[in-house]
């Protein structure tokens, strides 16, 4: 089963409906949290994400600990 994260309690992020096709994206950006996922699970560093679309490292740390955290509060079966 797959979790799946309440990113409206992640402060870092956003969803703007219009704003690609109201994705989950950096606050203030049009950049997807997603693609960090994507791109981490494709072998890139934070380093590479970094230079590749306008996030920061605060902003990438901020929803990777999000996220660790809410798998952490997530249940069991």
């Amino acid at each position: 089963m797959e979790a799946t994260l309440d990113w409206s309690k992640c402060p870092a992020v956003e969803s703007v409906p219009g704003r690609v096709s109201g994705a989950w994206t950096f606050r203030n950006s049009r950049t997807p949290v997603q693609v960090v996922f994507e791109n981490l699970e494709d072998g890139m560093t934070i380093d590479e994400i970094i230079e590749q679309y306008p996030v920061n490292r605060d902003e990438i740390n901020a929803v990777l600990e999000f996220a660790a955290r809410s798998l952490d509060k997530a249940p069991s079966y």
